[in-house]
């Protein structure tokens, strides 16, 4: 791959990471969905704490009834930082991703906490695809989880 390609491939990824963001805080489902592969696998079981099967899914749509039951009367903030982007073919590439998180649980939440603050990192995969780069895995970890 060209340089040249190959830095427009990471600002694409780039570009895509932050879309993800921010559909998930403004939860416009459809661009989530726009950002993910049909067979997107989302692996957020080291995310809460405690190994929870449940935050296993398979499938973009899947993922995204997930996240939407999950953050109902949640208001969520993500920041992702210095990513680590790694082209390992001319339609794959991976990165870990820095990131913090925050979220304000409402009244009546099933959640377990009424706010929370998490630092740790997102571990994507990507595909190019429909002509364009798009999650094909994603899996985040937490360092730090403080609840409230």
């Amino acid at each position: 791959m060209a340089d040249t390609d190959a830095l427009c491939a990471i600002v694409q990824i780039k570009q895509l990471k932050a879309r993800y963001f921010r559909a998930i805080d403004t939860k416009d489902w459809g661009l989530l969905r726009d950002q993910l592969t049909d067979d997107v696998v989302a692996d957020f079981r080291d995310s809460a704490g405690s190994q929870d099967e449940s935050l296993l899914n398979h499938g973009a749509d899947a993922f995204i009834a997930s996240v939407q039951a999950t953050l109902a009367g949640v208001t969520t903030v993500h920041h992702g930082h210095t990513p680590e982007i790694t082209l390992t073919g001319a339609r794959e590439a991976r990165a870990i991703w820095a990131m913090d998180d925050r979220l304000w649980v409402a009244e009546g939440s099933n959640l377990p906490f009424r706010w929370l603050h998490g630092f740790g990192h997102y571990h994507d995969c990507y595909r190019k695809a429909r002509g364009r780069w798009l999650i094909a895995s994603t899996r985040l970890s937490r360092i730090r989880v403080e609840t409230g």
